[in-house]
């Protein structure tokens, strides 16, 4: 039993699974949060979520939610939602700022305005046409990043360095969406901050071996080499954490959340390409492994998010 007993008698529901394309690591980050807990002594429950939240809380009632559910319906501000109506607080952050980082052209057009630089990008339709009064896509010139808007885990993205090779990575995202977003690549090194209320942890440098952090090089192992802290000088180190925190602040998070960067080898430049507000949470997943080094055993972490979700109740 954890000698900070704060949480006993508390019921906490893990929520996990989904219905996204991220179920799987959904699943895997809820055991590691579910075991995690119960080894410091928290009464918490598995609650597969599908479509029927609901349901499982009136068979099972609980008194927090900690929420592990990545992608569409989980990570949006859908489940959030419906927790607010329930009156249920929950970890993570809450329905705007989840929606917010849910969509990436959202997401960076607040980044910018606040004075995060973002990769100069587009929006287009299956067409190709520009949909957002960006420039066209002429002008990124190549390569380029396709995404789709509303998603994680690198789904559905494609690096283009060949213009016959456009059309169809822009389907392959509309695949997940109405619209595409379409980036220029930024060249240079792929670097993510854990952020934890007003902590930013130390900086990651993530090096796929493929070249590409896509979804196989994130979750086999072996296929990327993950430093931390990240070999940087002190001032860009000092200058990522501060543009993470300030993301994480602009973007309406809460909670814990794992913001990404492209440094650019051509200026230096930490370019934001997105929040993630349920981060992966399991042994071997980023933010832990920031968090280690910043003092936080990975049940420590589980804990302090636990914790801060349950003292936020008291001041909505």
């Amino acid at each position: 039993m954890c000698a900070e007993s704060w949480f006993e008698g508390l019921k906490v529901g893990v929520l996990m699974g989904g219905v996204s394309a991220e179920r799987a690591v959904s699943l895997k980050t809820g055991a590691a949060i579910l075991n995690a807990l119960r080894e410091r002594g928290v009464d918490a429950v598995a609650m597969d979520v599908k479509r029927d939240l609901v349901e499982l809380i009136e068979e099972t009632p609980i008194d927090v939610a900690f929420v592990a559910l990545h992608g569409t319906v989980g990570e949006d501000g859908v489940i959030q939602g419906v927790l607010e109506y329930l009156e249920i607080p929950y970890t993570g952050s809450g329905v705007l700022g989840s929606a917010i980082c849910m969509n990436k052209v959202v997401s960076r057009d607040l980044c910018r305005v606040h004075g995060i630089p973002v990769p100069q990008g587009t929006v287009v339709d299956a067409n190709l046409n520009t949909v957002d009064h960006g420039p066209a896509l002429d002008e990124l010139g190549l390569p380029v990043v396709v995404k789709p808007v509303e998603q994680g885990s690198t789904v559905g993205v494609t690096i283009v360095r060949d213009k016959d090779h456009l059309r169809e990575a822009v389907e392959l995202a509309l695949n997940y969406g109405e619209v595409a977003l379409v980036e220029k690549y930024v060249p240079g090194k792929e670097l993510t901050v854990g952020v934890l209320g007003e902590e930013a942890f130390p900086v990651i440098e993530i090096r796929p071996k493929s070249g590409f952090y896509d979804y196989e090089s994130k979750y086999t192992p072996g296929m990327t080499e993950y430093l931390v802290p990240a070999p940087l000088d002190s001032e860009t180190a000092v200058r990522v954490q501060e543009l993470a925190l300030k993301a994480h602040k602009v973007l309406h998070c809460r909670g814990a959340t794992r913001v990404d960067f492209r440094l650019s080898d051509e200026d230096g430049v930490p370019y934001f390409l997105e929040a993630n507000t349920i981060p992966g949470m399991t042994e071997t997943s980023l933010l832990p492994k920031a968090a280690a080094v910043a003092g936080y055993s990975f049940g420590d972490l589980v804990i302090a998010i636990l914790k801060e979700a349950w003292e936020r109740r008291k001041i909505g």
